[in-house]
């Protein structure tokens, strides 16, 4: 047995003999680890292990880890599943798991060409772009260079960006920001009641304002007569979502803008956190739009606000210079270049992600809806990389544990308000509360594939 399993990955009997005299305990492990290294179809197996044979009496996790590094296979291949002892030896049985990361709306991966940017940046660019000298000279033309490209890319101008640390902070300083440049109009502020916690959270610890929702048609887009009735009042600020983040209703910000323009004096601030480079967004009519890098396989702590020159916004944070003056505090050229290429590479693949994103999203909602006690609540018409639905009797949380179990993972709702035992949103627009009560989030990115969406299913039905 032993012979057979280390000769068909080339060990002779005479290498097999003097690996076994060395490392007598290495055998159980090795097992388990041939049977993972084999799954993998791994080259030059052999020479790796003679040569670094003292691995053998590390725990095997480490040896896994080591072999992952020197052969380039990510960690999220395989697990830990158990760890027995037997006979004096560790025993860890490892079992070769693909991920399958459905949670693409709370955060996507980092794209490897965006992270490389990032470090490079980091190490070549070390110099303050506020200072005077030629360290900071060079940071300064570089972020520059950055800012322009995102400017070109979203066709705006370039001080019109204000480079951010979330979505959130975008959000806060757009409402809060509107709100405190304009003390004479009336502190009415339009909205929907699918609005992300930035928004929703922000607007109910405002004081002095009124908060009006917007009606919904059947289909949970905004009602547009009900906006027009509702302009007549003179709000200062319309603030909603693109895409909404929980149920993946899109709603025309084209539209909506052209008709706050044609009947009020209300600014227009669109959350496109979900939509920023996964569906088409013209800002043409938009005031305000907020959007971050980490949404679309970029960095955590690099988002923007895009302002439009002819509206006045009170910075939140002030200080001393910095990319914009609507934001005080030293200015990231590394992040600042990281989000301006992860914004070209994703904008240049968005069609042909949707297209991909599409298909899995039918075959899934077509499975879905296949499945006993499931009922699907996000519409016909949504984004494709977000799908909602519920399970009848069985607790979000008992299912995500299920399923993390198998290595796959999505959640309940918006991550930001997941602490929360039921959906708002979903108990407000079905008046449910079972549903509202089991619902679950699957999010899609140009990342995932068919054959995962095939094996997602099967892992649901074993898990129901």
């Amino acid at each position: 047995m032993k012979d057979t399993l280390l000769q068909s990955i080339g060990f002779t009997k005479e290498e097999i003999d003097k690996l076994l005299l060395k490392h007598p305990k290495c055998y159980q492990k090795f097992e388990e680890l041939i049977s993972l290294l084999g799954s993998l179809q791994i080259k030059n197996i052999k020479n790796y292990l003679m040569q670094n044979s003292y691995l053998f009496e590390k725990d095997i996790y480490i040896i896994a880890n080591n072999i992952s590094k020197t052969f380039n296979i990510e960690q999220s291949y395989y697990k830990t599943i158990k760890k027995l002892t037997t006979n004096k030896y560790d025993i860890i049985s490892i079992k070769v798991i693909k991920m399958i990361y459905y949670d693409n709306a709370a955060t996507t991966k980092v794209d490897k060409e965006v992270l490389d940017t990032f470090i490079k940046v980091s190490n070549d660019y070390i110099g303050n772009p506020n200072s005077i000298h030629k360290l900071g000279f060079e940071s300064k033309k570089l972020m520059n260079a950055a800012i322009k490209q995102v400017a070109n890319l979203l066709n705006v101008k370039e001080d019109e960006i204000i480079f951010t640390s979330s979505s959130s902070e975008s959000n806060n300083l757009a409402i809060k920001g509107v709100l405190a440049s304009y003390p004479k109009r009336k502190k009415i502020i339009l909205t929907t009641i699918l609005e992300h916690p930035s928004i929703t959270n922000t607007l109910n610890n405002l004081k002095d304002i009124e908060i009006i929702n917007l009606k919904l048609d059947n289909n949970y887009h905004i009602d547009i007569n009900d906006l027009k009735e509702k302009l007549k009042l003179d709000p200062i600020l319309v603030s909603i979502h693109h895409i909404n983040s929980e149920l993946g209703i899109i709603q025309d910000i084209d539209t909506i803008g052209k008709i706050i323009k044609e009947n009020s004096k209300a600014i227009f601030h669109v959350d496109g956190t979900q939509s920023l480079t996964k569906i088409d967004v013209n800002l043409n009519n938009v005031d305000l739009f907020s959007a971050s890098a980490h949404k679309f396989n970029g960095l955590k702590g690099i988002a923007i606000l895009i302002k439009k020159e002819k509206i006045t916004l009170t910075p939140l944070i002030h200080g001393g210079s910095s990319q914009s003056i609507y934001r005080a505090g030293t200015p990231s050229p590394a992040l600042i270049a990281s989000f301006a290429k992860v914004l070209r590479l994703s904008l240049q693949t968005k069609d042909k992600a949707y297209l991909k994103v599409k298909e899995i999203n039918k075959y899934l909602k077509e499975e879905l809806n296949n499945i006993k006690n499931i009922t699907i609540n996000s519409k016909q018409d949504s984004s494709p990389y977000i799908i909602n639905f519920s399970i009848k009797g069985i607790k979000p949380e008992t299912m995500i544990h299920k399923l993390e179990e198998k290595e796959v993972y999505l959640s309940t709702k918006t991550a930001c308000s997941s602490k929360e035992d039921y959906s708002k949103s979903i108990y407000l627009l079905t008046n449910n509360l079972d549903i509202s009560k089991t619902s679950l989030r699957l999010s899609l990115s140009k990342d995932n594939t068919l054959k995962e969406a095939k094996e997602f299913i099967k892992i649901l039905n074993e898990s129901l």
